[in-house]
């Protein structure tokens, strides 16, 4: 839409006032003696009421275009169709932060589009606004701010299913992808067909579980006690983690307690801008060996994964991580059900190390898997992990991702795919993910 509407369609009552009539002279805004400074009135007031009552009822978006030199944004309100939108003057629009984010999508479209043109001018020159928006540009924000509403709507849709404390923001500056489809986020294991879990477990006694490890969980297995006071890991990779369960006689501030809490950073999905796709930085600072988070999923059997791993290899994607502590019988499938960690790129230099951890179940076949801190990650620093991870052969115990990536309709184990380019940056790339 290039053109604003006429004044017969400015005067529809998209939103009404009170009794749908003008507050200060009570005519209809569509009756014939409304005049134009009673009209400027009434929008005027409808605005303001709104965007302050209601911040967001209103969803500014499409294009902007002059009449007499006076800028006249296209909007969109919400309960109402894409036909019902109404152009009015910017004074009229008290939503400033819908204004900014209208511009930030102009400015950043016009600036990628004279990068695909090879234009040199400056930055500033390119994303000044111009006179008149070109239908391209017309239809790209209103693409981009369909799709900031499906991400708000997905957002929305993560934190009311998540069971931890840390906060889910998800955004995308990058393409116009949405969110992902048949994704359902989870906050532990679903066990899938086939699998049978040996639920045990045994509670300590302890008064204090931190200086009587002895008796408490991780000595019962004869491990050694895997936290500091300030809940951070203090062994070594490859050793497994024993914490107190809900037959233990210690509360919830144990210091045994760690993993069983949950995610507790913020942390904020978003779109890569090198071809990666979706990734997950922290908006928080994570201190070197604190746990970050687990990598959960469906819980499948060593055939099923067999099977999966076909058919993800024609996606290009990989999603499955073999639970091999004592056997290797069982996989984590977290393609359609997993949580956060689902969006987690790797890195051959990665940020996070992964051990195994038990708490209400011990069947040492179905271990948890846990991300920790390998050094200090800086707010804002993207979270990655190592998808070919090898532990110390010493310490005998080992987790790592499946690599069933590979040629579309290879047989064979999913373990035994060609080799595939890495794409992760870092100064210790390997050059292939496996």
């Amino acid at each position: 839409m290039e053109q604003p509407v006429g004044d017969e369609e400015l005067k529809k009552p998209h939103v009404q006032w009170a009794d749908g009539k003008c507050c200060s002279c009570r005519l209809h805004p569509a009756d014939p003696q409304m005049t134009d400074a009673a009209l400027d009135r009434f929008r005027s007031a409808v605005f303001r009421k709104v965007c302050t009552a209601f911040f967001f009822r209103i969803d500014l978006h499409c294009t902007v275009n002059e009449l007499q030199d006076e800028e006249l944004y296209l909007v969109k309100w919400k309960g109402y169709s894409d036909t019902e939108c109404s152009w009015e003057p910017r004074h009229h629009l008290k939503c400033f932060h819908l204004v900014k984010q209208f511009h930030r999508d102009l400015e950043r479209e016009l600036l990628r589009k004279a990068k695909s043109q090879g234009n040199t001018t400056s930055k500033k020159v390119i994303a000044r606004c111009p006179r008149r928006l070109d239908s391209s540009l017309s239809h790209h924000i209103v693409l981009k701010a369909k799709q900031r509403q499906r991400l708000r709507f997905w957002e929305q849709q993560l934190n009311a299913k998540r069971a931890h404390p840390g906060l889910i923001i998800v955004e995308n500056e990058v393409d116009l992808e949405g969110p992902p489809k048949d994704f359902m986020y989870i906050n532990q294991y679903k066990v899938g067909e086939g699998v049978t879990i040996i639920q045990s477990a045994v509670g300590c006694t302890c008064r204090d579980c931190l200086t009587d490890d002895r008796g408490c969980c991780p000595g019962g297995f004869q491990h050694k006690f895997a936290y500091n006071e300030d809940g951070q890991v203090k062994i070594k990779p490859g050793f497994p983690i024993y914490e107190c369960n809900s037959l233990c006689r210690c509360g919830p501030s144990c210091p045994n307690r760690v993993v069983q809490k949950g995610i507790q950073y913020k942390f904020c999905i978003f779109r890569t801008e090198d071809g990666r796709g979706w990734g997950v930085r922290t908006l928080e600072k994570i201190r070197k060996n604190s746990f970050v988070m687990e990598y959960v999923g469906e819980i499948i059997t060593s055939d099923e994964a067999e099977r999966r791993g076909q058919i993800y290899d024609r996606q290009g994607a990989t999603y499955l991580f073999d639970l091999d502590y004592v056997e290797d019988v069982y996989t984590v499938d977290a393609a359609r059900y997993g949580n956060i960690s689902h969006f987690v790129n790797h890195s051959c230099k990665p940020n996070l190390q992964v051990y195994n951890v038990f708490v209400d179940n011990q069947d040492e076949r179905v271990p948890r898997i846990a991300f920790f801190a390998t050094r200090t990650i800086r707010t804002g620093e993207e979270l990655t992990f190592d998808y070919n991870m090898h532990v110390d052969p010493v310490d005998v115990e080992s987790t790592k991702m499946d690599s069933n990536f590979g040629l579309a309709g290879l047989t064979g184990s999913p373990k035994k795919r060609i080799r595939v380019e890495c794409k992760c940056g870092s100064t210790k790339c390997r050059k292939y993910l496996f």
